[in-house]
């Protein structure tokens, strides 16, 4: 019997093991390494042990090992997830209705149509690019970057396992912590995002009598609430809250659309043009590739014989169209300081003040700027979880430490980040946003190429009983030489407001940003030759 000898989740006996050995009894010492599993009456896994070194987290009376046992108490008692980075077993996952496999895409939705996308899509206008330009871009940009949420979003039921797990297969246990560690900080970056726009908004409610920095904390603690309990509650809650924010967003173009400008030509031409389009598309598609990462994070609990094509679809089109959605609602908006000089001079103020300025009457819109306050709250809450999960993945000692401990980690840092850039957003979303692509389509390219040129495509050729196992998955030498050359790629290609890079330069006036095309072009033709001569040296 072959037992996973990382010490996460359950051992499972391989599909290869002859019939009359998965009858056998098992032997005492099999009995000792295995893990008991207790399934509660909510089918929730509760007793799960998690080793490092030999050592139980939950032997002792320890600070950890108690901290361990409290968790495990809230699991009992709220299904708070403190087995939350173990592998789910296709026997511990019941079918899911109709109405459940919606879900996949109202998840994203809700996260994703809130007042932060509506910010973003205000960059066209301060590119000096035209409505109908920003509206294309936006929606391309949107669907090209959510396809690759989408793929990524395919592996989680057959496997089970959350994206960072998912990873190691084709990144190898070393590299891949980088990509634990990165996708920790990506996730932190929108939280924070999503805080400062939420406080944006609540300041302008409250005219002025609560600060942008008690709004960070009021998102910040109701989105740290939801991610502790854990995915059940988000869920439950993603579910729905999508509905609410599409009637707002609805609201907006209804009330605004007579003001917007669509006559006016972009105010730049030529190679500054192509440039200007370049990088605000690159903008557009790092917002949602973004989620990539990430994704199988949300799809554990499907039955592994899930159709992957619907995975994909509602996937993609549950990031894109509300994405779209958004971003245009911000970009018409943006068009119209033409038109209205009072809108521009309240968007000066905040963006919560330009909401109240743009809607009316005074107090209905106060009432809008309340619910985008908690569309906020919808972003971070999955980028809190997720961070917190892909902490726990960096390492095994981690992962020994309660998820609750790194949630509350994760809400400190979210509160100091988002406090130190509050007064300059635009310029945060620009460079943080565009950063995100780079990376994403690194990784990206890796999983795609593990998954189907050398995997062939298919679910059985990965080891799962493995997935926690350094002597199973690979070295990572291919996937992290690729890495860094995709790296060196998007520095090279880079256009951020910090840094204009030689390429970008040749660009139009102000750069254009084609990291992305030369980040997917350097990974691709680097790690398929590497991963070849990996395999014929090492075997796995």
């Amino acid at each position: 019997m072959d037992l996973e000898k990382g010490g996460h989740g359950t051992p499972e006996i391989l599909s290869q093991t002859p019939p009359d050995k998965l009858q056998r009894p098992l032997t005492a010492d099999e009995k000792l390494a295995a893990t008991t599993i207790d399934i509660d009456s909510r089918g929730s896994n509760t007793s799960k042990d998690i080793e490092y070194n030999g050592l139980s987290a939950h032997q002792g009376n320890g600070i950890l090992a108690r901290l361990r046992r409290f968790e495990e108490s809230l699991d009992r008692r709220l299904g708070v997830e403190s087995q939350a980075i173990d592998r789910k077993l296709p026997e511990e996952r019941a079918g899911v209705s109709w109405w459940d496999q919606v879900n996949m895409a109202f998840l994203w939705s809700s996260g994703v149509l809130n007042i932060s996308c509506f910010a973003t899509g205000f960059l066209g206008f301060f590119f000096s690019l035209s409505l109908k330009q920003t509206i294309l871009i936006v929606i391309f940009g949107s669907f090209l970057g959510s396809s690759l949420t989408g793929f990524c979003a395919t592996f989680g039921a057959p496997m089970g396992l959350r994206q960072i797990s998912v990873s190691r297969y084709s990144m190898g246990w070393y590299p891949n912590k980088v990509i634990a560690l990165l996708n920790s900080i990506q996730n932190l970056g929108w939280s924070a995002v999503a805080c400062i726009t939420g406080g944006l908004a609540l300041e302008a409610v409250s005219n002025g009598h609560v600060s942008v920095e008690v709004g960070i904390v009021v998102i910040a603690v109701v989105s740290f609430v939801v991610s502790f309990v854990g995915l059940r509650a988000i869920l439950v809650y993603e579910k729905y809250a999508w509905f609410v924010f599409f009637i707002v967003f609805m609201i907006i173009f209804g009330e605004t659309a007579p003001y917007y400008d669509n006559t006016t030509p972009a105010s730049v031409t030529g190679a500054t043009l192509s440039g200007q389009v370049l990088t605000l598309l690159a903008i557009i598609y790092g917002s949602s590739a973004s989620w990539s990462t990430c994704a199988s994070d949300y799809y554990v609990h499907y039955p592994p014989n899930v159709s992957r094509v619907k995975v994909f679809l509602m996937t993609t089109c549950g990031i894109a169209i509300p994405t779209s959605i958004g971003m245009t609602a911000g970009a018409c908006v943006a068009s119209a300081f033409n038109n209205v000089p009072a809108w521009a001079k309240a968007d000066d103020r905040g963006l919560g003040f330009l909401i109240q300025t743009m809607l009316y009457p005074r107090g209905f819109a106060d009432f809008i700027l309340v619910l985008l306050v908690l569309s906020g709250i919808n972003n971070s809450i999955i980028s809190v979880y997720s961070s917190a999960i892909s902490f726990q993945q960096l390492a095994r000692p981690f992962a020994l430490i309660p998820r609750f401990l790194w949630n509350i980690l994760c809400f400190c840092i979210v509160i100091a980040l988002a406090s130190a850039s509050r007064n300059s957003l635009l310029t945060y979303l620009q460079d943080f946003l565009s950063l995100l692509g780079y990376w994403c389509t690194s990784y990206v390219v890796i999983v795609f190429s593990e998954h189907f040129i050398f995997r062939k495509g298919d679910f059985k050729n990965y080891n799962l009983e493995g997935w926690n196992d350094p002597a199973v998955l690979p070295h990572g030498f291919a996937a992290g030489a690729s890495w860094v050359l995709g790296a060196v790629a998007w520095i090279l290609g880079m256009n951020a407001t910090w840094f204009i890079s030689p390429i970008a330069k040749t660009i139009g006036a102000h750069g254009g940003d084609v990291a992305n095309e030369l980040t997917l072009v350097v990974t691709a033709l680097a790690f398929i030759p590497l991963r070849a001569m990996e395999l014929k040296y090492f075997g796995k």
